[in-house]
């Protein structure tokens, strides 16, 4: 089970990296990728919550993929960049609307 786990945690890291990296090139200077990121995630975590998935489906895709795909500490980090830097709109609706939308 550890090992499932393990593998869809990594498939999921290696999704959010690619897409955070297309992210930066797309929206220089604002997260708006991991608000895509965080908000799909939360989407499908939420759809494979309701399925009746076996365990080891479970704990592959909603554990490992969803947990190693969304990331509660980079959205913090981005949103108190935008703070320190007085970017308070920008933090506005990045912190509001990636909460929202999960």
């Amino acid at each position: 089970m550890v090992m499932l786990v393990a593998l869809g945690a990594g498939v999921g890291g290696v999704m959010r990296y690619v897409l955070t990296q297309l992210g930066k090139n797309w929206w220089p200077g604002v997260p708006l990728a991991t608000l895509v990121i965080n908000a799909s995630g939360a989407f499908v975590a939420g759809f494979l919550a309701m399925c009746a998935l076996p365990q080891a489906w479970s704990l592959l895709l909603l554990t490992g993929v969803c947990g190693g795909y969304t990331t509660f500490s980079t959205f913090m980090t981005d949103a108190f960049i935008l703070l320190r830097n007085r970017r308070y709109r920008t933090f506005a609706w990045y912190y509001f609307g990636t909460t929202g939308a999960g």
